[in-house]
């Protein structure tokens, strides 16, 4: 990820699920909080409920690529995002995951089509 960093740590997921607005659809639930620092975080979230250890880690791995390849049109304004994947997204194509990102972000009002 070019422009965005990994949340690591218990606290930071601690205040984006407690002080972040939160929408949600099918496949995914996206939690954002307004930070100070320049860059956008992202942390990933797959429960047991979605699976083995192998489906947690590819919906993992696509929930990140999807974010990776739409990085560009997230405006770089210092958010922190907290993506969970639903139990449905367990059997989900990459063009499913990626749309329903990309759906919402537009709700969230931080995605720009322009770019």
């Amino acid at each position: 990820m070019k422009y965005a960093e990994s949340l690591k740590k218990n606290y930071e997921f601690r205040l984006v699920y407690k002080k972040g607005k939160s929408f949600a659809n099918k496949y995914l639930v996206l939690y954002k909080y307004r930070t100070d620092i320049k860059i956008n975080k992202i942390g990933i979230s797959v429960s047991k409920k979605v699976g083995n250890s192998v489906v947690r880690s590819r919906v993992t791995r696509l929930i990140r690529e999807s974010y990776r390849l739409n990085e560009e049109s997230i405006q770089k304004s210092g958010w922190s995002f907290v993506v969970i994947a639903r139990s449905n997204a367990k059997g989900a194509s990459y063009e499913e995951i990626a749309s329903a990102l990309i759906h919402l972000l537009k709700q969230h009002k931080v995605y720009d089509n322009c770019v």
